[in-house]
């Protein structure tokens, strides 16, 4: 017993004096960050501040560009309908699903990105054009993406919101009409490929339910008998393969 409270004691030391030595050792290894505030020498240096802020502006939001401006909303909604009509709430977890419609929207959106980054970015690095010919060359690709994807129909219902003159083309329609007039036609075609999708599945639930009903077996859930029947005609018919064929074609 002597000896085990004689090495209790002696790590406790130990503990102690790594602790209280820490922060110097800390100080002496790792640099420090400041960040100081002091008047600007030129102009040139005021702009350079600003841009850093429209920068840092834009990167946090991109998570709303990123699902209000691509196909990403069309994505995620059809595949948790597919979710939904398996009766699988579980399975896949939303993680491989938000996941799974990232990487399909980065495949699908590449063209745009290209574009943005030969007619945009560029030109900016190498200081060819300012800040503001780069965001505007930059909205171009996206517009007419958005554009491809949108009915008149409800584009013309926020131009008549907003009490805007009809434009002579949809390409000077500014992006607060074309925006929202592309999410809500987004929402649109992915309810309608879910229905598509609900149909077969909800046939095989009728049935089962219906065999169930003329067997007397009222206390036994239809899901549970179901389930395996549609995950394998899912399985057979090749959903996945199917789901995203449909998806990236009909975007593209």
């Amino acid at each position: 017993m002597a000896g085990r409270k004689t090495l209790v004691r002696t790590a406790v030391l130990a503990g102690v004096l790594i602790l209280t030595s820490g922060p110097a050792t800390a100080q002496t290894a790792l640099p420090s960050v400041s960040l100081n505030f002091g008047k600007a020498g030129t102009p040139g240096d005021v702009a350079v501040t600003i841009q850093i802020l429209v920068l840092l502006t834009i990167l946090t939001l991109a998570p709303s560009i990123l699902m209000m401006m691509t196909s990403f909303t069309r994505i995620v909604v059809v595949l948790h309908f597919v979710k939904q009509a398996l009766g699988a709430q579980g399975t896949p977890p939303n993680q491989v699903v938000i996941g799974l419609s990232l990487f399909l929207t980065m495949f699908i959106m590449q063209k745009p990105a290209v574009e943005i980054y030969n007619r945009a970015w560029i030109p900016y690095e190498k200081q060819e054009c300012t800040i503001q010919e780069a965001f505007a060359v930059s909205q171009e690709p996206l517009r007419e993406f958005m554009l491809r994807q949108t009915r008149e129909k409800d584009l013309a219902l926020f131009v008549k919101m907003a009490d805007l003159e009809q434009p002579a083309t949809p390409a000077d329609l500014p992006l607060t009409v074309v925006v929202p007039g592309f999410i809500i036609s987004e929402l649109r075609i992915a309810f309608q490929i879910g229905f598509m999708i609900y149909l077969p599945f909800l046939i095989i639930d009728m049935v089962v339910a219906s065999v169930l009903v003329s067997m007397g077996m009222m206390m036994l859930p239809p899901v549970m008998i179901s389930l395996p029947f549609k995950v394998l005609m899912f399985v057979l018919v090749d959903g996945w393969y199917l789901v995203v064929d449909s998806l990236v074609r009909g975007i593209r």
